[in-house]
């Protein structure tokens, strides 16, 4: 009896058949496919070898050197506004009239006052000289030319206390003039004309000075210690210089230096309250401005440098990809710094002879075999 294989059988004998060729077709396709692909170009930079200062940063806030809330020193009502809300005012300005009308009376009166009081001592000298002659010839009593001499005494001290009420007179008519006690930019008016102001009391605006301004910011202590041992080691004898740049600046334009140090550590929260002091001439600071603090802190040395570009992250940690001499990528984990003149600042994982890949990092792999093209090191400042 013949062995007579099932049609269904012998047709998935031949599917099968027909898949395995296939296969193997596909695979031999897909190693040459492999060994045909170009190798990856990319650009390599040499990291760049400058001199370093060790910095450290920090936020603050501006505030202004002097703040003077400006109150008058009579009560009267207000006459007249003589600035322009916001402007910039110099010490000494005319800011202010309260109605001198009543001031200027009582002046006329106390200098009414006074000149009553000079008559009277005049008169008084004029007795007790008259006395002199009688006295010596006993025509009058040593009683009398005492009591003449009181007069005369009791005369002088009228015309001091009438010169006194006159003297306050004045200044009290001076005070209606309300006047910039210092240089800086005045707030609106805080009260308009017609007003009844009171003396000491009633504010009428408020003024910060400009130039120089304090920005403060907090330190935290290994930052103190360090500089008050760079202090102590006479590395700082002309003062802590200070950096600083404003929220839509780039780097830290501005110079100035740390001018004080709150002498209580916050226990609670391990840091100190530090003031530096920026010169502001053109009026371009405000106070109340966040501002970035930068303090050098350490010692100048020569470190690398190289693009942001180049760094990438793998797991929260970041790492560059070098051009090795047999030109294959090759993976450094790295250890990076602030910024200085555009670039990054790599403290450890690098040398000064690695080709650091800038350009088609997302192209290669650790080991890929890469057409490497020898750049400048980009985005530079100086």
């Amino acid at each position: 009896m013949k062995n007579i294989l099932p049609a269904r059988a012998i047709a998935l004998a031949r599917i099968l058949a027909a898949t395995g060729l296939f296969q193997l077709a596909g695979c031999g396709s897909g190693e040459n496919d492999t060994a045909a692909l170009p190798k990856p170009k990319v650009e390599v930079s040499r990291p760049m070898q400058r001199e370093i200062l060790e910095t450290d940063e920090y936020t603050g806030r501006l505030q202004a050197v002097e703040s003077v809330e400006v109150r008058a020193r009579v009560s009267g009502y207000l006459k007249q506004i003589l600035f322009t809300d916001g402007g910039r005012v110099r010490r000494g300005d005319l800011l202010f009239v309260i109605d001198p009308r009543p001031y200027m009376a009582r002046l006329q009166q106390a200098q009414a006052g006074l000149e009553r009081a000079r008559s009277r001592l005049k008169l008084a000298q004029n007795h007790l000289q008259r006395a002199e002659s009688p006295l010596k010839e006993q025509a009058i009593s040593e009683e009398e030319y005492d009591t003449r001499r009181q007069s005369l005494a009791q005369a002088m001290a009228d015309v001091e206390s009438a010169q006194a009420e006159v003297d306050l007179a004045r200044l009290n008519v001076e005070f209606t003039q309300v006047r910039s006690p210092i240089d800086g930019r005045i707030s609106r008016k805080l009260i308009t004309e017609g007003n009844l102001v009171t003396a000491d009391t009633t504010v009428l605006a408020g003024i910060v000075s400009v130039d120089p301004m304090y920005v403060y910011f907090d330190a935290d202590e290994r930052a103190l210690l360090k500089y008050r041992r760079l202090e102590l080691a006479g590395e700082r004898k002309d003062g802590m210089p200070l950096e600083m740049g404003l929220v839509d600046e780039q780097g830290y334009p501005h110079r100035g230096y740390l001018d004080y140090i709150d002498p209580n550590v916050n226990a609670d929260m391990g840091t100190v309250r530090a003031r530096g002091i920026i010169a502001n001439p053109d009026g371009l600071m405000e106070q109340g401005l966040f501002a970035r603090v930068r303090i050098p802190g350490g010692h100048r040395h020569q470190g690398l440098l190289i693009s942001d570009r180049a760094i990438a992250m793998d797991q929260g940690k970041k790492y560059v990809m070098v051009v090795t001499s047999d030109q294959r990528a090759e993976y450094r984990p790295v250890t990076t710094g602030r910024l200085q003149d555009g670039l990054r600042i790599v403290s450890a994982g690098l040398s000064p002879e690695d080709w650091v890949i800038v350009n088609g990092l997302q192209f290669v792999r650790p080991g890929t075999p890469v057409e490497a093209t020898h750049i400048d090191m980009p985005g530079a400042t100086r």
